[in-house]
């Protein structure tokens, strides 16, 4: 359940439906005016535009929402993966009654398309047969032009992770630079964030009764723009938050900093700016905005980019949070506090809808891939409270953990059983964001509303998290216990600092979940690029393998741990990653696929990318810089050291070693990283290439063992964009 704590919001399925409920479910909502016809429509209410494959199923945004706002009485339609050279296919289900609805998709488009080393992909898991190039570069721009083209007066409302990565001014990582609010470059009305029901719902109905988009100003997760201050409204200045001066550690990073001595002016447009008052903040915090640094201003100042990245993630708890405002030119973004968390009750709603779980019609026999991955998954909850730095689901969802019911969970189970016709008996996750925070949450519901800290993990488990597994090992037994039910996997990402805390969950999963190996993610060995990533240090990764090994040994099964670990992350240096590869070789790993670190926006990595101070922790022009690897030979070099049993790598680890002093570990011995030879690279391969039966049959060892036999495995960074 959703904490009281937060202030009060309307059930999702609460409104008056709208009138075009009398045309009933649509057995998959339209792509075309001929399924209009069939459903007996003259227009839409509302057309969704999306960068993806359409598949009705809740795990893809766009299929959510569409259904979601047809069980609220209107009428949708889909435009999926448009030709964007013309606004021909922007116009082919006519114009909405109510807005267009645009998102790049279940992707950001440029990690779609992109690699970490801005290398073109060649293909796209969202697209039919993975073809590459079905969607343009920053889809929610292009899309929403197109869609202004096509009806000029028809409202334009962006979402999904694209937008809401990009509400304020951001690093792009593709372009190098700091780009405005996605509102401006989109030229849309209304930009919606993190997951968006009670957002669209109510824009859905406020428009239907006849407001016009522009007074839709007051709506949590939505952004907007704003001529003038309300005049109701205090402005606190940001630097009185957190003034960037002289370096200092404080206790709590998040915590909001003593007043600054020098009183801030009121600008000349009459707005009230504030100086710090804990007694006044606390009472007009309902009404107060903090203004960010603009967007002229962060453009050309990494420190002050910095500090307005510091400032937005401060202020991301929906317990808390006040307003933003960040002027750029002439134009003043406005971002509300991030939606209500939904309870248990209204996430049984949403996905209980009707989906029918299957790709539209029109793709025929065609393989869509990221289908193939999650068509018998099951998300069981949202949200994450991990916060680690590099990763853009807090961003996107939140720290607040949203559950669903155990009932709804297995009702979807038993759909999957009774009317998939691929199923064979074998549930792919249940899992979501991660696998093992299903109905976690703080102790206290007045201290979880109140928080600032970006983490309930790091540096170590708060006092206050509720860590018990209890009601996941329960659905797990149930769920495996349906007829029918062959396996059930667990795939999505396991957080093994909390399992840990819980050895019955940990002997649950291993004795009946794992397929042979678990993937988890310590993603480094080093405390220098741990601590900036806000990741838990090797030591519990090492309790978690003992505890795997154990209960595997008890279950009689031979199964392995599989570590993922990111290249190039800030704060990284060549001898953090030497180290990482002895670990890798003295424990016998081979990375197959590896990934550097990817600059997404908003993240807070992506901020000590760009501005190359630590923004854990207060940021000032005097603070020491932290070590970014940026060239691309450095890149290069970091990757290097995950692969360093590929001889394609030898000549760039052998020069390196040299150049650090350690060109003892250059030699033929077992003691040696790389060899002194190198061998023809005629009908040589990439070293690791391996199957998954390989895998199996090596037996990882640990890292206290005096033999270390070869585990080719699979390993690399999970991308954490969603």
């Amino acid at each position: 359940m959703t904490s009281t704590a937060f202030p009060a919001a309307p059930d999702l399925f609460s409104h008056r439906k709208y009138w075009a409920q009398r045309f009933g479910i649509a057995p998959t909502l339209p792509m075309s005016r001929a399924e209009m016809d069939e459903l007996g429509w003259d227009s839409c209410d509302v057309i969704l535009v999306t960068g993806d494959a359409y598949i009705d199923h809740p795990s893809f945004g766009m299929a959510l929402i569409g259904r979601l706002l047809e069980a609220q009485g209107f009428r949708v339609g889909i435009i999926s993966q448009p030709d964007w050279q013309s606004a021909a296919d922007f116009k082919k289900l006519g114009r909405p009654n109510l807005f267009f609805g645009v998102t790049g998709g279940n992707m950001d488009s440029m990690v779609n398309r992109y690699t970490s080393d801005k290398k073109i992909r060649s293909n796209d898991a969202y697209t039919p047969d993975g073809a590459a190039g079905k969607r343009p570069d920053r889809a929610v721009n292009v899309y929403s032009h197109r869609c202004r083209e096509a009806f000029k007066d028809v409202p334009i409302i962006i979402g999904g992770i694209e937008a809401s990565l990009r509400r304020i001014a951001h690093y792009d990582y593709w372009s190098d630079t700091v780009r405005k609010s996605v509102l401006l470059d989109a030229k849309a009305d209304l930009l919606v964030y993190g997951n968006a029901e009670r957002q669209i719902v109510e824009i859905a109905h406020r428009l239907a009764g006849g407001e016009p988009v522009s007074q839709l100003t007051g709506i949590r997760g939505t952004v907007h723009f704003v001529k003038a201050i309300p005049e109701s409204w205090l402005v606190k200045d940001s630097t009185d938050i957190d003034k960037p001066g002289a370096p200092m550690l404080p206790v709590d990073p998040y915590q909001e900093q003593p007043p600054c001595d020098k009183k801030p002016e009121a600008e000349s447009s009459g707005e009230k700016v504030i100086q710090f008052n804990k007694l006044l903040a606390k009472s007009r915090r309902t009404q107060t905005v903090i203004r960010l640094p603009a967007y002229e201003a962060v453009k050309d100042d990494r420190i002050l980019y910095a500090h307005t990245s510091r400032i937005m993630h401060a202020e991301t708890n929906p317990g808390n949070a006040r307003a933003l405002i960040q002027q750029h030119g002439n134009r003043q973004v406005w971002i509300n506090p991030p939606p209500i968390p939904l309870t248990t009750k209204e996430m049984d709603g949403v996905f209980d809808l009707p989906y029918s779980r299957l790709p539209h019609r029109e793709y025929g026999k065609a393989n869509i891939p990221a289908f193939e991955m999650i068509q018998h998954s099951v998300n069981i909850m949202r949200g994450c409270f991990g916060g680690c730095s590099f990763c853009s689901i807090t961003e996107h969802e939140g720290r607040i953990i949203q559950s669903r019911s155990e009932d709804s969970i297995i009702k979807e189970i038993e759909a999957i059983r009774d009317t998939s016709p691929a199923f064979t008996g074998h549930i792919s996750d249940l899992g979501g964001p991660t696998a093992n925070m299903y109905r976690l949450a703080c102790k206290d519901e007045k201290i979880e509303a109140a928080c600032r800290k970006p983490s309930c993990v790091y540096p170590g488990i708060c006092p206050n998290l509720n860590t018990d597994h209890s009601h996941l090992i329960k659905l797990y037994r149930r769920a495996r216990a349906l007829p029918g039910i062959k396996k059930i996997f667990i795939a999505s990402g396991l957080r093994y600092d909390l399992a840990v805390e819980s050895p019955e969950y940990v002997k649950e999963l291993v004795t009946h979940h794992v397929g042979g190996y678990l993937k988890i993610a310590p993603e480094h060995t080093e405390q220098g690029p741990l601590s900036k990533m806000m990741k838990p240090g090797i030591g519990t990764y090492d309790r978690f393998k003992e505890m795997f090994d154990k209960y595997s040994q008890e279950a009689g099964k031979e199964q392995y741990l599989i570590p993922y670990f990111i290249a190039a992350h800030p704060g990284t240096t060549d001898n953090d990653m030497l180290n990482l590869a002895l670990w890798l070789k003295s424990n016998g790993f081979r990375a197959n696929q590896v990934q550097a670190f990817l600059p997404s926006p908003m993240a807070i990595a992506t901020a000590m990318y760009h501005s190359g101070k630590d923004t854990l922790h207060k940021v000032s022009r005097k603070a020491d810089d932290i070590f970014i690897p940026k060239s691309i030979k450095q890149r290069r070099l970091h990757k290097a050291f995950l692969r360093y049993h590929d001889p394609k790598n030898w000549p760039l680890l052998r020069e390196a070693l040299k150049d650090m002093g350690r060109a003892d570990l250059i030699g033929n011995g077992k003691q040696h990283l790389v060899p002194s030879f190198q061998p023809g690279l005629k009908g040589i391969g990439p070293a690791s290439v391996t199957s998954k039966a390989q895998v199996f049959k090596t037996k990882y060892t640990g890292l206290n063992s005096q033999k270390s036999p070869k585990n080719k495995a699979y390993s690399g960074n999970k991308n954490k964009t969603r």
